[in-house]
């Protein structure tokens, strides 16, 4: 187990290091009026050309990736360039905003789906079809559409929640509940019945084995079979959805972001986009690349728990 987790890590600090390289060059190419849109339209050459070797501008590529690929080793990922905040602190102040909202959102999918999915596989008829009606529904909404709706029946009309949210240095629970809430409810509703659909398909296929008829066979009764036996062995499936879904939140979390004005890494990343803020993009960059690593290794970590042969492949 111990090769096989070494294995997964080195292969993440490649990806880190390939898409770091891949994405300090295509910045590079996209600084050449960064410095105007600093200094204003009416600065002069002069000035533009000394704010440029100030930040380094004029240096050549390989030099300046390596700079700050060496402050990055020491954990300096440098200042931004518009506000001279440090890039880590930035980051430090909106990451966890992000997380929470991921986490308890993938939570919530993962035992909605769980349980949905078991009940669609075990009972069939109306609960299947329910499922999967919910599944084609489900993916046929965006969840910026579905975030939408949530905000003005429920915040604007209703006055149940905010519709900004309150989210604020020191702020207490209440305020990170009901801000939150909303755009939970949409990122669950968009995700839950696509990965119970998944959780349901691996369910049948462990179902029809001969394992199932055997343990049968012996007098086992049906819920101790799939909760000790078929769930462990359709658990590697159902990892894989949550997965991807966490993954796929990274960038979906931008719009949901934007449209309950929740002060987070995806408003973070869209503003250092904007103003092409090099040294915060790459942060950015650098710190959704560490997530997407430890979200894949943590799963097959999981994975190769339930299922010897995936540390044997």
């Amino acid at each position: 187990m111990l090769t096989f987790t070494l294995r997964r890590l080195l292969s993440g600090v490649g990806l880190l290091v390939v898409i770091s390289i891949l994405a300090y060059t295509l910045l590079f190419f996209s600084s050449s009026s960064i410095a105007r849109n600093i200094l204003g339209e009416q600065a002069t050459p002069e000035q533009i050309a000394l704010k440029e070797s100030e930040l380094g501008l004029d240096q050549p590529l390989l030099v300046r990736y390596f700079d700050w690929a060496g402050a990055a080793l020491r954990g300096d990922l440098g200042q931004s360039w518009f506000n001279g905040e440090p890039v880590t602190e930035t980051i430090q102040n909106r990451l966890p905003v992000t997380l929470v909202l991921m986490f308890v959102s993938i939570i919530l999918v993962a035992l909605i789906a769980t349980a949905l999915g078991v009940l669609a596989a075990v009972r069939r008829g109306w609960v299947d079809k329910t499922v999967q009606i919910g599944a084609v529904i489900g993916d046929a909404i965006p969840g910026f559409v579905l975030a939408i709706f949530l905000v003005t029946i429920l915040a604007v009309n209703l006055g149940w929640f905010p519709a900004v949210a309150t989210i604020r240095p020191g702020a207490g629970a209440e305020a990170w509940i009901v801000s939150l809430t909303l755009p939970v409810i949409a990122i669950v509703v968009n995700y839950v019945t696509s990965s119970a659909q998944q959780i349901r398909s691996a369910v049948i296929k462990e179902l029809d084995k001969d394992y199932v008829r055997t343990l049968r066979s012996r007098g086992l009764g049906e819920r101790e079979i799939v909760l000790k036996n078929v769930l462990r062995s359709a658990a590697p499936a159902g990892l894989t959805v949550l997965s991807l879904q966490f993954i796929g939140l990274l960038g979906g979390v931008v719009i949901l972001e934007q449209i309950f004005a929740i002060p987070g890494f995806g408003a973070l990343a869209v503003n250092a986009t904007v103003l092409s803020d090099i040294p915060l993009v790459m942060g950015v960059v650098i710190v959704s690349v560490v997530l997407v690593i430890i979200v894949n290794l943590l799963v097959d970590i999981a994975q190769g728990a339930l299922n010897p042969k995936v540390r044997l492949s």
